[in-house]
């Protein structure tokens, strides 16, 4: 019988922070696959790493920014890629970021924002980024993550 594959090999990170009236999430513009797209912060695995650790190493890859704490989301994200008939999980990942920390983005992004999470939700394009950015603010901003979640390292 036929099977459509479920492929792990990337992770998701979204990066907040207290904001003047809010909390603040990350948003980048792609430049390459997605070009011009907004999204969180996302990419492959390395051989020999953690999730965690691939999540921790895009977040400065991509950012130059420094997790001043890190938990898994609770949440994967999830998609069907037609070209290569599959389904990609993505394990999402949520860093606390420093409120004076300078964002240096990378080839990979041609420009950043920090925004609500109400606007973040109206800025990406696909539902289950939207998905995912709902659930951190449900879970990491109106209620106080569990601390079996927070992951150690450093």
């Amino acid at each position: 019988m036929p099977e459509v594959p479920i492929r792990a090999f990337i992770v998701s990170l979204v990066a907040i922070r207290e904001g003047r009236d809010n909390v603040e999430v990350l948003l980048l513009k792609r430049t390459q696959s997605l070009e011009g797209e907004w999204c969180q912060i996302a990419g492959s695995i390395e051989e020999n790493e953690t999730a965690w650790q691939a999540a921790l190493r895009e977040l400065r890859e991509e950012t130059g920014l420094e997790a001043v704490s890190l938990y898994s989301a609770d949440i994967c994200e999830q998609f069907y890629e037609p070209h290569r008939n599959a389904i990609t999980m993505s394990p999402v990942f949520v860093a606390y970021i420093d409120n004076e920390a300078d964002v240096k983005l990378n080839f990979e992004h041609s420009d950043y924002v920090w925004v609500s999470f109400d606007v973040a939700v109206e800025m990406v394009a696909f539902g289950g980024q939207r998905r995912v950015l709902r659930w951190i603010r449900d879970e990491f901003v109106l209620r106080k993550p569990s601390h079996h979640l927070r992951i150690e390292f450093g």
